[in-house]
């Protein structure tokens, strides 16, 4: 249960995740018309059964909601049949996104929503599966040997839920000598290496081309702040607001700098080069400006409410010009956290919010990834959400695509109960 602090704040409180037990045929019903909604993405009837199969077994009480698990405590479950449904039919992925995108719109919708980017990783002992390798797994909190999802997440104040996913491939996994584990994890034909970054630029554009999903803020951490690929991907989306965090070393002029453009030859060909004037290449790094900037411009507000009393940090903003390649870029408005305490640690976000934006709204999105993170965790405590072991590139996404269904279906119920719903609501296999 989250402290109620983390769903309230300055703009709109975000509501919790709980929903009320109900009568298990009520339950039933309810599911068998949202699996209807899907009919139509299957080709024949054997799959559609084993879509809603799936369905139960992660809605179920089932300790371990593998597909073997599943697929015998489920009544009318195969196990080789449920293999084949998830790693090997065909499914229309493109056309159960735009329903589903259609579904959340209509329960969670707002135009004050956003948008949320980050990834998870799902530990793993083989190295056969698509996209394994040793990388950073923030479940483990170390390099180790997994697979990591690039996953969407949508916020508003009706509830938050996962709205689309990638596998994470590493450039590795495109060299000569991963050709045969590239075959025998079915990766499609012409896929091609992307950063984290790229993937979730890539979701983006989809989600704000479709149209079909409002959203005003975009949020993330570090590895895309930090990207030009998904600054830029955001940017093309005229009223949308980014808040992203970067890192302490990034540079940055409090004023435009002049620059001056020389020529000079290379090969026999005319070339020019553009450079700060030498007078004023006086950048600083974002941690030592936040360490000069005067106690008066620093304002204590309460973000959280821990065991031991409330949870306070220190913000301040600043407009500044991030360096880029020793160039200024973008004009952002830069937003510093700071613990309070005698030696503080700093925590920076840049935003290209217009400089009127009040700072309890950069306040408030500075913790508003917290329902992404609230998607994972519910998604693998009560869904199964890690407990795969298909290796397939098309098993991983037809299963995480059930995992999302699956989470949202419960928010559907929930919004459904109203105030009635107090507590998680799980079925029986």
């Amino acid at each position: 249960m989250l402290p109620e602090c983390r769903t309230t704040g300055e703009h709109y409180p975000i509501p919790q995740f709980t929903v009320e037990k109900r009568d298990v045929q009520e339950f039933m019903e309810e599911l068998l018309g949202f699996n209807e909604e899907f009919r139509d993405c299957f080709s024949r009837s054997e799959p559609r059964e084993n879509f809603l199969r799936y369905m139960v077994g992660q809605l179920s009480e089932l300790e371990r909601k593998s597909i073997e698990s599943i697929a015998l405590q489920v009544e009318g479950g195969n196990v080789r049949a449920m293999q084949r449904f998830i790693t090997d039919v065909v499914w229309d992925e493109p056309k159960m996104l735009r329903k589903y995108h259609i579904l959340v719109n209509e329960d969670l919708g707002d135009a004050q929503g956003a948008l949320i980017f980050d990834e998870t990783g799902f530990p793993k002992k083989g190295k056969d599966s698509a996209g394994v390798a040793r990388q950073y797994c923030g479940n483990v909190g170390k390099v180790d040997n997994c697979q990591v999802g690039v996953f969407a997440g949508y916020a508003s104040k009706h509830g938050y839920a996962l709205v689309d996913k990638r596998l994470f491939l590493p450039d590795k996994w495109f060299d000569e000598s991963y050709t045969e584990k590239r075959r025998k994890c079915e990766l499609p034909e012409g896929l091609e290496f992307k950063t984290k970054p790229q993937l979730a630029a890539e979701m983006l554009h989809g989600i704000a081309q479709d149209g079909l999903l409002p959203f005003k803020y975009v949020l993330a951490d570090t590895i895309y702040g930090n990207s030009e690929d998904f600054l830029t991907a955001v940017e093309q989306y005229p009223g949308v607001v980014y808040f992203v965090a970067v890192s302490a070393s990034t540079l940055c002029w409090l004023q435009p700098p002049r620059t001056t453009t020389k020529e000079y030859r290379y090969n026999n060909e005319l070339r020019f080069k553009q450079s700060v004037l030498e007078s004023e290449n006086r950048s600083v790094t974002l941690e030592s400006l936040a360490k000069n900037i005067n106690n008066f411009y620093w304002y204590r507000r309460k973000v959280s409410e821990g065991t031991k009393g409330p949870i306070e940090y220190e913000f301040t903003r600043k407009q500044v010009i991030i360096s880029k390649s020793g160039l200024p870029d973008r004009c952002v408005m830069l937003i510093v956290k700071r613990t309070i305490s005698e030696n503080p640690t700093y925590s920076f976000y840049i935003s290209n919010a217009s400089v009127s934006t009040r700072l309890p709204i950069f306040v408030w999105l500075s913790g508003m990834r917290w329902p992404i993170e609230q998607c994972f965790e519910e998604n693998k405590m009560e869904l199964g959400m890690d407990h795969y072991e298909m290796r397939k590139y098309a098993g991983w996404n037809h299963h995480m695509l059930t995992c999302m269904l699956s989470h949202y279906f419960l928010w559907h119920l929930k919004i459904k109960l109203g105030e009635k719903s107090s507590t998680y609501y799980t079925i029986a296999a």
